[in-house]
């Protein structure tokens, strides 16, 4: 029984600690959306980042640094507590959940390896003088892709090339390295994977359409920083790739960033305007991606790390974690 209760205990906690962070998150963003329009699209991006992978991420610190521990120190083993109903619900859905999302993980990772090799059947290496591997593929769909996150492979379909200016083909691979030197694939998968783990919260699908949009954005803003000829370079592609795109046929890719035809993207309207509006500014006054805001999620959960640890070595942190805990167990059974 200490072990189940203790298993319990953890899948139930993790369920309700991870609900309610992620509920606070989505409304703090829409009470930060206004101001936090006015930043950079990648400081956007890198914020809602940590809004959404902040919950799960507080979640298993606070029952890897404060719950298990204080569970070990404080329980008595022979404990004659038993498992409610309730909270037996509580943790069979925290368990869906966690299964649903390491599921979806390999999943994810599966169908991108296995659309990885289907491309590269159908595809002959390209030289274009960039430090990633080029691959012409064949394909109906016009796809400008980045696939891979740690060895990313950059995938152009030929009728796409043929199309397209010099210039106008330089800036959407500019848009594509925007989204490389942000590792937004990895982010793309731990948003997807953590996806599944919210079964009864709905509004972290809010956070992830907007951190799709601003991803995408910031992809168009690091492409556009470069010149204003860029910008309208790169806006000029989007229209011209936009109409040659199948009708009822979108593409969707695993743990890929692509140009147009994204699952999470504010469409190609709203982004040429903000194209055309960024070549309007003097070229001194072009949106920077600063490498800085890429640290943001990291520099977050290392203080949130150090800060858990701080506190937990404190003696009488873990006792007072456990007298909650054992009010919690009274509360739902």
């Amino acid at each position: 029984m200490y072990e189940f209760l203790g298993i319990t205990l953890v899948l139930a906690m993790l369920l309700t600690v991870n609900a309610v962070a992620t509920a606070a998150a989505a409304g703090l963003w829409r009470l930060s959306r206004r101001p936090l329009g006015r930043c950079s699209a990648r400081t956007r991006a890198e914020i809602l980042f940590v809004m959404r992978i902040g919950p799960p991420a507080i979640a298993i610190i606070w029952i890897a640094a404060f719950m298990i521990p204080s569970y070990v120190l404080y329980e008595p083993y022979s404990t004659n507590e038993f498992v409610s109903k309730k909270l037996g619900i509580i943790a069979s859905i925290s368990a869906i959940g966690v299964g649903c999302a390491i599921w979806r993980a390999v999943r994810s990772w599966l169908a991108t390896r296995s659309l990885l090799r289907a491309w590269l059947a159908n595809s002959r290496p390209i030289d274009l003088g960039l430090d990633v591997p080029v691959f012409l593929l064949s394909h109906s769909f016009p796809i400008i892709a980045v696939v891979g996150t740690f060895r990313p492979r950059l995938f152009i379909a030929d009728h796409v090339l043929k199309s397209l200016s010099d210039e106008e083909l330089s800036a959407a691979i500019s848009h594509e390295y925007g989204h490389m030197a942000a590792y937004d694939n990895l982010k793309r998968s731990l948003l997807r994977a953590s996806r599944a783990g919210l079964l009864i919260i709905p509004c972290g699908r809010t956070l992830d359409r907007a951190w799709g949009e601003a991803a995408e954005a910031a992809a168009d803003e690091h492409a556009a920083q470069q010149s204003s000829a860029v910008a309208l370079n790169l806006a000029s592609a989007l229209v011209r790739i936009a109409r040659m795109i199948p009708a009822e046929n979108r593409q969707v890719m695993p743990s890929s960033a692509y140009l147009v035809g994204g699952e999470e993207t504010r469409g190609v309207k709203a982004r040429v305007s903000r194209l055309v509006e960024l070549a309007s500014l003097d070229e001194s006054m072009l949106v920077s991606s600063a490498p800085i805001f890429r640290m943001v999620p990291w520099m977050f959960v290392t203080v949130v790390v150090v800060v858990g640890v701080t506190i937990e070595s404190r003696p009488q942190v873990l006792a007072a974690v456990h007298a909650f805990i054992e009010q919690v167990v009274a509360f739902v059974s």
